[in-house]
């Protein structure tokens, strides 16, 4: 049964701004490899760490939107966790339940 999932990674881009692009379009690539179906790829750009941990100041954000089977999802974190441009991933189940609605009642 597929799901749908967001991810959000971080990359490691020291020293390798020029081809950002690339590397997002290479995990695309293999986010569609593993059986996912990609709906939405948004590149949040550059930003920040408030402290430099591991000597890193700054990552590449790029959000991910998919459909996938559970067990692709876990494929895609153990590979991903191999890669080397990767500094950070965090994966979520994305609920698609509309808002529930507030009524005041008269007073």
């Amino acid at each position: 049964m597929s799901r749908k999932y967001e991810a959000m990674i971080v990359l490691d881009t020291k020293g390798k701004e020029d081809s950002v692009e690339n590397l997002i379009s290479q995990l695309s690539r293999e986010f569609e490899q593993s059986g996912a179906q990609l709906k939405q790829v948004d590149n949040l750009g550059k930003k920040k760490f408030p402290y430099a941990p591991r000597h890193v100041e700054s990552g590449w954000y790029v959000n991910f939107m998919f459909d996938a089977e559970p067990a692709s999802v876990d494929k895609l974190q153990a590979k991903f966790k191999l890669n080397e441009n990767i500094y950070q991933q965090y994966y979520q189940r994305r609920q698609d339940r509309p808002a529930p609605v507030r009524t005041r009642l008269p007073k």
